[in-house]
């Protein structure tokens, strides 16, 4: 009987599945499985936020494979020898997998292909992470990769998109092969009290209320604060129980301006994706203009404890760092200010910042967390690499009433807008009521430090 396992990773959902319906196509029963990789927990990217809605996606994945006959198989260990051990007990011939697009995912990917080939046994990776275009599938016509948004994206419509797979109606799996129980939602400790619940069944969900109820506005609403008007999908992406090729066809077949503006983040994400897979080492390196005149914990300790805890005196920051800590997410536009803050007004070395969100952002993903923090931070792939954001402008900007601000620091409730945003100027009484700490660096000075570290003139 032709058994093959189907390896689910950054995949872990039923609708358009590649790998799943491929082995389904042609095989009479199969095996899903999942690894709790030991290499990923000892990397440091099973922080317990991913923890916590990872056993959510895990217990989601298994209920809908019941549903339809089936099981999911759980082993924990090195993935390449446990997904060999599968592949002996079942006695399967081939495995079935998404392409990783991460230097730690293509070295595992290579060790697999290796062992299974040294077993007689084949590896069948297919591309269900991208939307349209893998890594290396599209390049300019001087290099390996695009460096700049624009004209990947020009390239990136045009590549014609796979259809979508249905959910299948079964899914038989062989008896024989053990696993460890699989995890109960919620049964992870040490995750941000807010923190959403994971699976493809909420997802689902949660996409057809965002159609009905934000898509429309999704271009003229997403950056604003208090609305919290962006669509939330982007821990479901990490975790693949969206599938971001569904996405892109049902966003096109929806129109209009903010459908449009949807789907060109999504191609962002793809942007990432081939830029960290041609340049791998811009995960913990600058990946374009250098520097080496950061400060660091020793130097600048203090204050990015402050910028940690939300105690930086600059209320929009403080919020966004707070909402961070409490829900294990952080609106867009406010990871811009934070980011921008910490690397530039602070002039902090951006990979502090980027690890303290890997810790916490329930949708940590390394390229788009990475590339991102060297956005703000004027060493990637940004066009104006100077560009430094104006924490009280930005604030006034995007949290006009301060209704944001108000919602993650209480210290300031009774501030009204748009005194709220500069609660140093308010009149002396007024200020010492509140249990809130004035600025840890004047905006100006933050800003000729910023100048004098890039060898520019104030």
């Amino acid at each position: 009987m032709h058994v093959p396992v189907v390896l689910f990773t950054a995949d872990l959902r039923l609708h358009d599945h590649p790998p799943l319906r491929a082995a389904l196509d042609a095989a009479d029963a199969v095996v899903p499985l999942f690894v709790r990789d030991r290499a990923v927990e000892a990397a440091g990217f099973a922080a317990p936020n991913r923890r916590a809605f990872l056993d959510g996606c895990l217990a989601d994945l298994d209920a809908g494979l019941r549903e339809r006959g089936g099981r999911l198989v759980v082993r924990s260990g090195d993935l390449v020898g446990e997904v060999c051990r599968v592949v002996a007990e079942a006695d399967a011939d081939e495995v079935h997998m998404s392409a990783g697009h991460s230097r730690f995912a293509a070295r595992r990917e290579e060790r697999l292909r290796s062992a299974l080939e040294a077993a007689g046994r084949r590896l069948f990776v297919h591309d269900a992470v991208t939307v349209a275009v893998p890594p290396g599938a599209v390049t300019p016509a001087s290099s390996d990769h695009f460096a700049v948004f624009t004209p990947y994206y020009r390239q990136w419509e045009r590549v014609p998109l796979r259809q979508v797979a249905g959910a299948p109606r079964r899914v038989p799996v062989p008896g024989g092969v053990g696993g460890e129980e699989v995890p109960a939602r919620g049964g992870s400790t040490g995750a941000s009290p807010a923190l959403p619940p994971g699976g493809e069944s909420g997802a689902r969900t949660q996409v057809t209320a965002y159609w009905r109820r934000g898509l429309d506005a999704y271009d003229t609403a997403r950056d604003d604060l208090a609305a919290d008007a962006t669509s939330r999908f982007s821990a479901h992406l990490h975790f693949g129980t969206l599938s971001p090729v569904e996405l892109v066809h049902r966003a096109r077949r929806h129109g209009g301006a903010g459908a449009e503006a949807f789907v060109r983040q999504l191609a962002w994400r793809d942007f990432h994706r081939q830029v960290l897979a041609a340049r791998p080492e811009a995960a913990h390196a600058d990946y374009r203009t250098k520097h080496d005149r950061w400060r660091t914990e020793r130097t600048a300790g203090a204050d990015i404890d402050a910028w940690r805890e939300g105690r930086t005196g600059y209320p929009v920051i403080d919020a966004a760092m707070r909402q961070l800590r409490h829900e294990g997410w952080m609106h867009n536009r406010a990871r811009l200010l934070t980011a921008s803050f910490l690397a530039k007004t602070l002039y902090v070395d951006w990979r502090i910042g980027a690890a303290h969100f890997l810790h916490w952002l329930v949708d940590g993903d390394l390229a788009n967390n990475q590339l991102n923090w060297q956005w703000m931070a004027g060493t990637g792939t940004d066009t104006r690499p100077n560009r430094v954001l104006n924490p009280v402008t930005q604030g006034r900007k995007y949290d006009p009433d301060g209704a944001y601000v108000r919602r993650w620091v209480p210290e300031l409730s009774g501030v009204g807008a748009p005194s709220v945003h500069e609660p140093w100027k308010l009149p002396a009484p007024d200020r010492a009521a509140l249990d809130y700490p004035d600025p840890i660096v004047g905006l100006p000075d933050g800003l000729d430090r910023f100048r004098r570290a890039r060898g520019k003139q104030p």
